[in-house]
């Protein structure tokens, strides 16, 4: 499956960051920010999010993400959230500011 076209015109909208790349990685485009990864459209659809790993867990339970999986392994840090639930606009750049919030948090990757 490949990612979400509209999706990722509707994030690379949202992201006016300077430093932004964009990047196809895990199967969709991830936009990233110092080189970090804080957003992607998804390849497996939806959204792929980068979060503080010390924040995974409460996100999983009050929100409806869930971990990212790799090689039957979940990525504490790494959540999706379904498209269905960043139709609305204001809940997609919830979901993207956090992303950025937490990639600028971290050193820039050179």
């Amino acid at each position: 499956m490949a990612y979400d076209e509209a999706l990722a015109e509707r994030i690379r909208r949202l992201v006016s960051e300077s430093g932004l790349t964009e990047k196809k990685m895990f199967g969709g485009l991830a936009f990233l920010v110092g080189g970090n990864m804080a957003v992607a459209a998804s390849g497996q659809g939806g959204l792929l999010v980068r979060v503080d790993p010390d924040e995974s867990d409460a996100l999983v339970e009050t929100t409806s993400a869930r971990p990212m999986e790799m090689r039957g392994r979940e990525m504490a840090g790494w959540l999706r959230v379904a498209s269905d639930d960043v139709g609305d606009e204001d809940d997609l750049k919830a979901w993207v500011d956090r992303g950025v919030g937490y990639a600028r948090s971290l050193p820039p990757k050179r």
